[in-house]
């Protein structure tokens, strides 16, 4: 009877395969081939699991500011949104075999910032909202992941971020301070730290607070770091160039590498400071690279979507690093994508556009918020007598797409209908941005708050509409509650499904490369 039941089983099973692969052939568009693609790479490292329990080469991947609403963002930005063919285009990551979801409260607020949050991710405690690397005492110091398997197991340790090297999320790697405002003293505990690889932006405040510090290049470089500061220099880095730092030759605001969608051809990028990060810390000990893409955050924060989606994009492209690596050592790779916290309250969908979305009309914004305002600088310093809006507005349409209103009712007239035609409700509101944008002393009260959160009124102005056209919205300038998605495949990832807190992911990582922590 035992067989006869087996015997059927094994049919059924066989039957199911087979019409599995006829629908595959018959209906799959080319988007689900390179998903299936993506997928297969994903559980191929994650099936291997139960050979090595303990990761040898540990990628610990943070979009700082990353959410749902990012992540899937980007997805619906490259998919298709054609009535009738509405499908996202999956991102690498997403398709992991193994999903869960942290919660992010730290010791101080359910809204809270990245010091804390990367030290819950890095070193497993709650602690307060600007604190790194100690516990919610403030004194008491948390070890970090990375210091233990360094001491532990002598692996060597990466750290990567798009935005300053001693920013909070990196620091809270290699750093322990009560204020993540302590710029230098994070860079001199990064020169003391031992690590093997920094990348990235450069360092905020290298000279002290008051320029009267020596610089922490010159420190790092006393310690036995190499600097490495041109695209050659940091291309023929390899494993015999010892401790090193690889600061990105092209930088924009504070310091931070540009934004992707600011990056020219030939620029380097976040994925090719992950690929010198291998190639610098081969060894056979292995390694825990750290890479954070840092300017979703920024971009978040000053509600540009263009530019948030840009760089998720680049992240996508950094973590594909890992998976090709992956790929070669499969039995030995532990991949982690995550986020630390949620920024600016970001929504697919907004009020005006109902169920719809278009987020194709986001092809026209050609540069980030920050290269609009120094462009507007630059005009500024040209034009002695002032700027006017009419001189602006070509600069708007040639950069966002944005056309005034030309006061004709398109749909009554039987035209079609150009949806980056403002309203007169934008419109106006444009130029208000724009009147407050030139003002010398800017408004300071809850409106303008509110309106433009800090950042300059016209170009926030323009990214809200642009955003808005598309079907996003924003709640904040600032961070929110909102739970991050986990990802993980490789060595041990089963372990990071489920639901949990933030700090689960350090004790996990503990668990799986079985070190002590007192």
């Amino acid at each position: 009877m035992k067989r006869v039941l087996s015997f059927a089983l094994c049919l059924a099973m066989i039957a199911a395969a087979v019409t599995g692969c006829a629908s595959v052939d018959a209906g799959t568009t080319e988007q689900q081939k390179q998903a299936e693609a993506a997928k297969k790479v994903s559980i191929e490292l994650a099936s291997k699991t139960e050979l090595n329990k303990k990761p040898k080469y540990i990628f610990m991947f943070i979009g700082d500011g990353m959410s749902y609403a990012q992540i899937n963002s980007a997805q619906v930005y490259e998919g298709n949104n054609k009535s009738g063919e509405v499908e996202l285009e999956l991102l690498n990551f997403t398709q992991f075999p193994v999903a869960g979801v942290a919660t992010t409260q730290d010791s101080t607020s359910f809204c809270p910032d990245s010091a804390s949050t990367a030290t819950s991710l890095a070193s497993g405690v709650k602690t307060h909202s600007g604190t790194i690397g100690l516990e919610a005492d403030k004194e008491t110091v948390a070890p970090t992941i990375t210091e233990l398997l360094k001491e532990q197991r002598n692996m060597k340790i990466g750290v990567v971020t798009s935005v300053t090297i001693n920013h909070a999320t990196p620091a809270a790697y290699y750093a322990h301070t009560v204020s993540r405002n302590n710029y230098y003293d994070i860079a001199m505990q990064m020169a003391d730290s031992g690590f093997d690889y920094f990348g990235g932006g450069s360092i905020s405040k290298a000279t002290g607070a008051n320029k009267d510090q020596q610089s922490a290049y010159e420190v790092l470089e006393e310690k036995g770091y190499t600097i490495a500061d041109t695209k050659e220099e940091i291309m023929s880095l390899s494993n015999q160039s010892g401790k090193v730092y690889a600061v990105s030759p092209v930088l924009q605001d504070s310091g931070a590498m540009p934004y992707s969608i600011d990056v020219k051809e030939g620029d380097l990028q976040l994925a090719d400071f992950v690929k010198k990060g291998i190639d610098v810390m081969d060894n056979t000990n292995g390694f825990f690279l750290m890479t954070e893409s840092g300017k979703i955050d920024w971009a978040a924060h000053a509600n540009d979507a263009k530019s948030v989606i840009s760089d998720v994009l680049a992240f996508e492209d950094a973590i594909q690093v890992a998976i090709d690596f992956g790929k070669k050592h499969p039995t030995e790779t532990l991949i982690i994508v995550t986020g630390d916290h949620e920024t600016g309250g970001m929504s697919i969908g907004y009020a005006a556009t109902g169920y719809d979305t278009a987020f194709d009309i986001l092809d026209n914004q050609k540069i980030s918020y920050v290269a609009f305002d120094e462009l507007i600088k630059s005009m500024k310093k040209q034009d002695a007598d002032g700027l006017t809006f009419d001189e602006v507005m070509p600069v708007i349409t040639e950069n966002f797409g944005l056309v005034a209103p030309n006061g004709i009712d398109e749909k009554a007239a039987g035209l079609e209908v150009n949806s980056l035609e403002m309203t007169a409700g934008e419109y106006d509101r444009l130029m208000d941005g724009f009147d407050e944008s030139m003002k010398e002393a800017k408004t300071n009260n809850d409106e303008t708050y509110l309106l433009y959160g800090g950042y300059d009124p016209l170009s926030v102005t323009l990214t809200h509409i642009i955003n808005n056209k598309a079907g996003i919205g924003w709640t904040s300038y600032s961070h929110t509650g909102v739970p991050v998605a986990v990802y993980a495949t490789g060595v041990g990832a089963d372990i990071f499904s489920g639901s949990y807190d933030n700090t689960d992911i350090f004790d996990k990582l503990v668990q799986l490369t079985k070190i002590k922590v007192d």
